[in-house]
């Protein structure tokens, strides 16, 4: 399902200003607050499509970015896989070439859910016949997370294993090996499985929302007003971008298809740079007399 404007969601016109946008987020968050009505999922979705908005549109970058991107331009992509719209029902994991990739949900899942509708026995009963999970973790550097690899991971036993780790796997998530685990116990009936959790490596000027890369780029108060091109650093290495006349500070520039792989096909989310204009310091006489000459110029009607 498609999801909601923002401004809709709150119940604000496009142009609404800071406290308005926050006075109706306080009215309706009281209003679908889950203490004030408890198990009822409605408003439980409600109250949960309402915080997203607000953490947008409160956000002056997230909601420019929202402004002139849409959703996609706040890691609201459709068809991600790690996002957990399209993913697992029973928790959000999905399969990959035999292996699974989830987040962490703590004791019980599809074991528990599976064993009382169908009769399968006990969870704790079926675990007595499996053997012992293990648990690793594997630390990626930002672009081995976007574009996937492959890496050694100790076991509790000391083995070691190669496993494929997707592209577009996000810090935190966990990999879940099945049956490579403990060894069955004596009548048991399949070995135990092997967790790796994953941690990235933060990146020197990328950071990520979801399926969006951003970075930030500055550039002098006279390139922003007579337009420039500047080197911007990508996952893909530099990329010639054009800055038009006039930009002012905070614009977000989209780089399509410079972003995280969200799909099987290989399709990837944006890369959006911010554009920060800086003010000059420390001007020269001349300077300060060509500025002032702007200034006056501005006035008396002569600057378009």
């Amino acid at each position: 399902m498609a999801k909601r404007d923002y401004y809709e969601v709150l119940g604000v016109s496009k142009n609404a200003s800071d406290d308005e946008i926050k006075k109706a987020y306080r009215k309706l968050a009281v209003k679908y607050h889950p203490d004030k009505n408890p198990g009822d999922k409605e408003a439980e979705a409600k109250f949960k499509e309402i915080n997203e908005a607000h953490d947008v549109l409160s956000d002056k970058q997230k909601r420019a970015r929202y402004d002139q991107f849409g959703h996609a331009g706040v890691g609201g992509a459709s068809g991600n896989p790690f996002g957990g719209a399209s993913g697992n029902p029973f928790g959000g994991g999905f399969d990959f070439n035999g292996q699974t990739f989830n987040f962490d949900f703590g004791g019980g899942g599809l074991d528990d859910i599976l064993g009382s509708i169908f009769g399968f026995g006990s969870a704790g009963a079926r675990r007595a016949r499996r053997g012992a999970d293990y648990q690793t973790s594997v630390t990626l550097t930002f672009e081995e997370a976007i574009f996937g690899t492959t890496k050694k991971v100790s076991t509790n036993d000391g083995a070691e294993m190669k496993i494929k780790v997707p592209a577009g796997i996000d810090d935190g998530m966990s990999i879940r090996l099945r049956g490579k685990g403990g060894a069955a116990p004596e009548g048991g009936t399949e070995a135990g499985d092997l967790y790796v959790k994953v941690r990235v490596k933060p990146h020197k000027t990328l950071t990520r929302e979801g399926a969006i890369i951003l970075s930030e780029e500055k550039i002098s108060m006279v390139d922003a007003a007579l337009g420039c091109e500047i080197e911007v650093l990508t996952v893909d290495g530099p990329i010639t971008m054009k800055v038009p006349a006039g930009t002012q500070s905070g614009t977000p520039f989209k780089l399509s298809g410079h972003g995280v792989p969200f799909r099987a096909d290989g399709d990837r989310g944006p890369h959006i740079v911010t554009v920060l204009v800086e003010t000059p310091k420390n001007l020269s006489k001349k300077q300060k007399e060509l500025l002032e000459e702007f200034k006056k110029s501005k006035k008396r009607g002569f600057w378009g």
